[in-house]
């Protein structure tokens, strides 16, 4: 399973579509919130469980999209948030929450 291409659509998705021509569609909201980097992690555990980070339009615009090595996606948001590197697999389990 491999992005064969990736958009944002409507400046509120990202849309993936993967080798096996299966779509996953991710709500850019939903994708912030679930941020894997450990600055992130650590607010939500500071957190309790019902904690929802609330974020701007602004900080939920997607400025940069790099694939890592064959199995994650690096996203850069537009306030210079980067250190979170999502494994293809988390972002299967992301679009079928949608």
């Amino acid at each position: 399973m491999f992005p064969k291409k990736i958009n944002i659509e409507e400046g509120k998705f990202l849309v993936i579509v993967w080798s096996d021509a299966e779509k996953s569609k991710i709500k850019l909201s939903n994708l912030r919130r679930q941020c894997p980097c450990a600055e992130c992690l650590a607010e939500r555990e500071k957190e309790s469980k019902s904690y929802i980070p609330l974020y701007t339009f602004e900080q939920l615009k997607i400025t940069d999209l790099k694939i890592i090595g064959k199995y994650a996606l690096s996203v850069t948001w537009s306030d210079g948030h980067n250190l979170g590197i999502y494994e293809f697999s988390k972002l299967k389990i992301l679009s079928e929450a949608v």
